[in-house]
């Protein structure tokens, strides 16, 4: 028979490699369990930056500052888009009527009690006065805008006018007084917008109406207006900057009418088949 017999030293050898190995597998369970627990009590701290290999600590942004900065960028550019929105509807009314058509029309009437005389004391035809002024109509505001220039002739004052449908107002603004009056409109006296319009139309193959008379229609200024900015977007476009008062309308009347030796102006101008003269009178 053959005996076969084991080496006892490489026993003892084996046996303490397994013990190594044993011990070394045990210390990295451990380190790993170590490892967990300390995630697990971190969880609730801030991010770790990783720096790139060179980089500064003062180069480096925290998340919060880069959140702040997010927020007041998107802030910003929301303010910017309100401007341009609120901007451009004001610019769109600011240049409305200059897309609308703009006429230039006048009227010729009679002056109450004018007339020529020859030599022979006979009285003559009657004389014409004419007026002259500038219009642009918005339908769809309901707002009238007049502008009337140096006359060559009669005794009256260049003004731009605004009649505001929609607010029921009428503004003047005397340009050689550079003064702004404002008085409820007068329908029996301004025509429709749409009305005016359909005239003008009727008569832009011509440059004058038809024979027409003078209406007069006195006022006296009252109280100062402050807060132009509540009489509409058109009046305060006409009026800001520029001294405000009140009228009060005194009956119209047509036909000569006497003049009270007050301080007034005079403003001659057409919204309708008939030429009209505005006395402003300061009391």
């Amino acid at each position: 028979m053959v005996k076969v017999a084991f080496n006892a030293a490489l026993a003892q050898k084996d046996a303490a490699k397994k013990e190594e190995e044993e011990e070394d597998g045990g210390e990295g369970e451990e380190s790993e369990s170590r490892g967990e627990k300390g995630n697990s009590g971190c969880s609730s701290s801030s991010h770790v930056l990783i720096l790139p290999p060179g980089a500064k600590d003062s180069e480096v942004v925290p998340i919060g500052q880069r959140r702040a900065w997010c927020w007041c960028m998107c802030f910003g550019l929301a303010f910017m888009l309100a401007v341009v929105i609120l901007g451009g509807a004001y610019l769109y009314k600011y240049f409305a009527f200059q897309e609308s058509g703009v006429y230039f029309c006048g009227i010729k009437y009679i002056e109450d009690g004018l007339s020529l005389t020859d030599s022979k004391g006979e009285v003559s035809a009657p004389r014409y006065q004419i007026i002259e002024e500038n219009i642009q109509i918005l339908q769809k505001e309901d707002v009238e805008f007049i502008s009337v220039p140096v006359p060559e002739f009669a005794d009256s004052d260049p003004a731009d006018i605004v009649h505001d449908f929609h607010r029921r107002l009428t503004a003047y603004l005397d340009l050689n007084l550079d003064k702004c009056y404002v008085i409820p409109l007068n329908m029996s006296i301004v025509m429709p917008p749409k009305n005016f319009l359909e005239l003008l139309i009727n008569i832009k193959a011509g440059t004058y109406l038809p024979q027409s008379y003078l209406i007069h229609e006195q006022m006296i200024v009252t109280d100062r207006i402050e807060n132009v900015d509540q009489l509409g977007f058109f009046i305060y476009r006409l009026c800001h900057g520029k001294d405000t008062y009140k009228l009060q309308r005194k009956e119209t009347l047509k036909g000569i009418q006497k003049r009270e030796a007050n301080n007034c102006r005079i403003i001659r101008h057409f919204e309708n088949r008939f030429a009209v003269e505005t006395i402003i009178c300061e009391e």
